[in-house]
């Protein structure tokens, strides 16, 4: 199979240089995606936190900011470990 007078070569060599071509598009793609689940993470617990209004002492203000991770913290950890997964 020549096709266009052998101008792409080896027909077998152009398919496997293609294939590492979609496997390389598609770690990019993961890593990307990755990225922004992490930095959507990080987001996330960033805003619930400046949304408490902190008042009181020491104490009830760290009871405050705990009652808030103790709510974002697990969908902010389901993201990263989606993320991590998404790499492997």
């Amino acid at each position: 199979m020549e096709g266009f007078g052998g101008m792409f070569g080896d027909p077998e060599e152009l398919q496997r240089r293609m294939a590492e071509f979609a496997e390389q598009m598609q770690g990019q793609q993961r890593l990307a995606w990755a990225d922004n689940a992490i930095g959507l993470a990080v987001q996330m617990t960033v805003a619930a936190v400046n949304r408490v209004n902190i008042q009181g002492t020491t104490q009830e203000q760290a009871e405050q900011i705990r009652a808030v991770m103790a709510t974002v913290f697990p969908e902010a950890v389901t993201l990263v470990r989606e993320a991590r997964q998404g790499l492997q």
